[in-house]
């Protein structure tokens, strides 16, 4: 009977899914008054893979080949410099995925600004990191405009990016900031003694396995991984200091990790105006001279953008076939550290892996 609600309880996960996938099991189960034993359960699902390289796609259909474009790139999900998983995922490198799409825009000769679309709660240090230097990188190479227009969220390491960006728009319910470090250290040694389990490590360099969570941090330790997010909390501040000259650089409520609402970050100049995604765009289309410009999507092939809300769907629903995510026993998914507002431990999930 275990099989039969296992079975039950899997199948609905795999309906409409996009990766490929196949079940095959034994339901050991009265289906029927008259059918026992065995009997075998498949599904197939068909495989969903990037097709071929960006395209250009106009939201103005009938506009010619060589108008004006405004290019519309996303940013969205935790950002992790490695494949995205999960049975809705379509499994793209963020990291990857970003450049692509700069490359193709800077190769496009008709694009006149750039709109970035975040929706994010940053992610690891380097990943965000490379793609701020990307994006900075661009800047220098195409000479073009860009906005960073913050949705939903735009904190951690999304606003790290955002600060390369020519001018932030942020929605205005748009939650920002987060310009803070986070490690996830757990201590699981006294649930794992619930279960009889004692941690045995052979090692050779008393601090290889510093973070483990099978023994309390200790002092020294701490100490240790605590010069290290202060560290790169310092990277992050000045990125904000030398991007942002208005931010106040002596107000450490900027710099202590909160969030704040877009009417609170513009107060403290750490956005430039709020507003919508088409006032974005406006802007874009303001700072390039070209009022008429078509707003532009770099998509693949299958995936059609036809209005300015069009996202790619690179965010799994479910990264395991098991539902469930305790704080500790995921970290090692995730040994990085963050620049990440993380007000729940297991946020990690979201990136598949």
């Amino acid at each position: 009977m275990w099989r039969l609600v296992l079975c039950c309880l899997l199948l609905p996960l795999f309906a409409g899914c996009l990766r490929p996938l196949t079940v095959t099991g034994t339901v050991d189960a009265d289906l029927d008054a008259d059918v026992n034993g065995a009997v075998q359960v498949t599904a197939d699902i068909p495989p969903v893979r990037p097709s071929g390289p960006m395209v250009a796609m106009p939201l103005a259909p009938g506009a010619p080949r060589q108008f004006p474009k405004v290019a519309v790139v996303d940013v969205d999900g935790l950002l992790l410099d490695s494949d995205m998983t999960g049975l809705y995922s379509l499994g793209e490198n963020p990291v990857a995925l970003f450049r692509e799409r700069l490359d193709a825009v800077a190769n496009d000769s008709c694009v006149c600004a750039l709109v970035l679309r975040i929706n994010s709660p940053g992610g690891s240090v380097t990943a965000t990191d490379i793609m701020w230097h990307d994006l900075r990188s661009f800047k220098r190479r195409t000479k073009l405009p860009v906005v960073a227009c913050l949705m939903d969220l735009g904190a951690g390491g999304a606003y790290y990016l955002a600060t390369a960006a020519d001018q932030i728009v942020a929605h205005p319910t748009s939650v920002t900031g987060g310009i803070g470090v986070i490690l996830n250290v757990y201590n699981l040694q006294d649930a794992m003694a619930q279960f009889n389990v004692v941690g045995a490590p052979i090692k050779a360099g008393k601090n290889i396995d510093v973070g483990t969570p099978i023994v309390a941090l200790d002092q020294e330790r701490r100490a240790m991984l605590q010069a290290m997010a202060d560290e790169f909390h310092a990277r992050f501040r000045q990125v904000v200091i030398k991007s942002r000259a208005e931010v106040d650089a002596s107000l450490e409520t900027n710099f202590d990790g909160r969030v704040f609402t877009a009417k609170q970050a513009l107060a403290r100049h750490l956005i430039d105006t709020i507003g919508y995604l088409d006032d974005a765009v406006a802007a874009g289309r303001g700072m390039s001279g070209e009022p008429q410009a078509v707003t532009t999507f770099f998509h693949r092939a299958n995936d059609p953008a036809r209005s300015p809300y069009a996202v790619t769907p690179n965010v799994p629903l479910q990264s395991t076939l098991i539902p469930l995510s305790l704080p500790g026993l995921d970290r090692s998914r995730l040994p990085s550290f963050l620049y990440l507002w993380q007000p729940e431990p297991t946020l990690e999930k979201l990136g598949g892996r």
